[in-house]
């Protein structure tokens, strides 16, 4: 009986540690609007909001309004508002800057490589962490009708 215990025991330790190495983190490279690549860690010590968005993307219209807004509001009480486009053309992400320009921070993954760790399942598709880095909140889509939610829970998170 010990054995069938100690195996359980390993077997779910061994599964659960799996599920937080593939969690969202801010342990991934992207690329800055200079194509380098640079860690999201840097903006680790910080509740960070990070959308992830492209061109093509609707909502993501309505979404930006709303993140200069939280940048300029919360910037100097520790929130960092991080966007990551994913069109595989900068110059795409270019043209929709031009009509809906960002004051906030611009990240590029035109591969797909840190969306895909992400498992994206729309978008815009936002994560929400801590100031320690870790993940506290998804979101799928950007709602106006849920706006001040969202500010809500950046709010609370300031504050800890």
């Amino acid at each position: 009986m010990r054995k069938i215990l100690l195996l359980l025991t390993l077997v779910s330790t061994s599964v659960l540690s799996q599920l937080a190495l593939a969690a969202p983190s801010l342990s991934n490279n992207v690329q800055n609007d200079k194509g380098q690549q640079v860690s999201l860690e840097e903006f680790k010590g910080r509740v960070v909001y990070l959308d992830f968005w492209a061109s093509w993307c609707g909502p993501c219209r309505k979404s930006f309004p709303w993140m200069t807004k939280m940048h300029a509001k919360y910037r100097a009480l520790g929130l960092a508002v991080v966007a990551v486009n994913l069109d595989s053309d900068k110059a795409l992400a270019d043209a929709f800057l031009a009509k809906m320009p960002a004051a906030f921070n611009l990240r590029f993954d035109p591969d797909g490589d840190v969306a895909h760790k992400f498992d994206l399942q729309g978008m815009p598709s936002s994560f929400v962490f801590n100031k320690q880095g870790e993940l506290v909140q998804t979101h799928v889509g950007f709602f106006t009708e849920h706006a001040d939610a969202y500010e809500n829970e950046l709010v609370t998170l300031l504050k800890e």
